[in-house]
């Protein structure tokens, strides 16, 4: 009888590696590779110590959650991967199109205006836009008169202040709203065509190549015209 016991107590010895396996692999294993140990340990365990089932539910409750944790994580990413293909979608479709942009320049195009708007809090008894050139010399002034609060838009010819037609190219734009004889600086968006639209990396938003302006994040895009 001591002999039986004695042999029934090495074979389970041997046989305890499967839950050594299974606490040492449960962070690694899929869930199909973990129940077949936990069939394989139910199996092997040493009758006259039957796994508690305390000890049995946490196994379990750590399953689970790994688990949970897991398909969360692949939602996740199915999610951002939706949201990034519907993002450059919409951005190639904005391809030719107009944008406006906050932005301290505008673009002079050949025998095109350069165009933007400034954005109002409140109203205003007068709305003033200043255009000058790189080196920061006022080449033109458009006043806008009174305004509401909102966007005003204004377009600039090209002609400077003597009346003679401005180079085409990059041209610095503010603006400055007038009540009761009080100046406020006012934030001007710039219109300028989208050229090409380059998809971005890691959850980025696409990039926009603007003609006259460089490269700007979708995000950065306030109207489409």
């Amino acid at each position: 009888m001591l002999d039986a016991i004695n042999n029934s107590t090495v074979r389970t010895a041997d046989r305890k590696q499967p839950e050594d396996a299974v606490g040492q692999s449960m962070d690694q294993l899929g869930g199909d590779a973990f129940l077949k140990l936990m069939i394989a340990q139910f199996q092997n365990q040493d009758p006259f110590e039957p796994m508690e089932s305390g000890e049995f539910l946490g196994q379990l409750a750590h399953l689970t959650t790994a688990s949970g944790i897991g398909d969360l994580q692949k939602s996740f990413e199915k999610f951002a991967g939706s949201m990034a293909t519907d993002q450059g979608l919409r951005a190639a479709g904005l391809v030719g199109r107009n944008v406006l942009v906050e932005s301290g320049h505008g673009y002079l195009g050949e025998g095109q205006p350069l165009m933007g708007a400034v954005k109002l809090d409140s109203g205003a008894a007068e709305v003033n836009v200043k255009i000058q050139n790189e080196a920061g010399e006022l080449v033109a002034e458009l006043p806008l008169g009174q305004q509401s609060s909102g966007q005003a838009e204004f377009a600039w010819d090209g002609l400077d202040r003597n009346g003679q037609q401005a180079p085409p190219g990059r041209y610095k734009v503010s603006a400055e709203s007038v009540n009761d004889g009080r100046s406020t600086g006012l934030d001007v968006l710039a219109s300028a065509t989208v050229g090409s639209v380059s998809l971005g990396r890691n959850g980025e938003s696409p990039t926009l190549s603007l003609l006259g302006l460089g490269d700007r994040s979708l995000s950065a895009v306030r109207h489409i015209q």
